[in-house]
């Protein structure tokens, strides 16, 4: 019982799939939807990719609470630094942003983010800050829990140049795979595309995934899994 009060009482976390892709025009910014307290889920379809300012969005992952304060901050100083200069910010104003406050808070913040946008002087830009406040621009960059397992396949699978339909469709096989093998990842796949033209979300709800290796189709009940399956051969002595 006190096992169960304590992950009922724990911190809300987003062990996570979060994932930023540059492609030939832009980028996606694509994560899943599980958000962890303990070993339960608290929410299976929370949005981790947070509006920042009209061209820059802001995956998260981490402390949820943490992050959440993180891209408040910094959407509050952006909305300033718009106003002061009659422009809209660069998606680098951005990322140093969020990369002062997590490094000058490094000692208090559990939060590792990706920073996405488009911007008129430099395009599409993905800028990749994890725990501690470095700040690191990558053609594509992965983080939470769940990229532990996408390494290797982004390694093989991602090339320059890609077409807007090819980086969307290797984020979403990214996800998915990590969802087929962390346990902290889950529920569905929300992407947004950033370019010229503006920003476009897309959502994959969990039974519309793949399914890869060892995974069982999405089921109403238990009943329906006991039900489907055959039933043991009798042991003959």
């Amino acid at each position: 019982m006190d096992s169960i009060m304590k992950d009922l009482n724990s911190p809300h976390s987003m062990g996570t799939t979060i994932i930023g892709v540059t492609y030939d025009g832009g980028v996606i910014l694509g994560a899943d939807s599980r958000t962890s307290t303990g070993l339960y889920v608290a929410n299976r379809a929370s949005d981790k990719i947070t509006q920042l300012t009209d061209n820059v969005y802001l995956c998260r992952s981490g402390s949820a609470a943490d992050s959440q304060l993180v891209s408040d901050y910094v959407r509050h100083f952006l909305h300033q630094h718009t106003i002061q200069l009659g422009q809209p910010a660069t998606v680098k104003v951005a990322a140093n942003l969020i990369r002062l406050l997590s490094y000058n808070n490094k000692n208090m913040l559990q939060a590792g983010l990706i920073v996405g946008g488009w911007d008129k002087y430099e395009g599409g830009k993905i800028y990749g800050v994890p725990l501690g406040g470095t700040i690191v621009e990558q053609p594509f960059a992965i983080g939470g829990s769940g990229s532990t397992y996408l390494y290797g396949f982004f390694d093989q699978e991602w090339k320059d140049g890609m077409t807007k339909d090819e980086a969307e469709k290797l984020v979403v096989k990214a996800v998915s795979l990590a969802i087929a093998r962390d346990g902290a990842s889950g529920g569905v796949v929300r992407t947004v595309i950033i370019n010229s033209e503006g920003v476009t979300r897309n959502f994959y709800p969990g039974d519309k995934l793949p399914l890869w290796h060892e995974e069982l189709p999405p089921q109403n009940s238990l009943l329906d899994i006991l039900s489907s399956s055959s039933s043991p051969e009798p042991m003959v002595s």
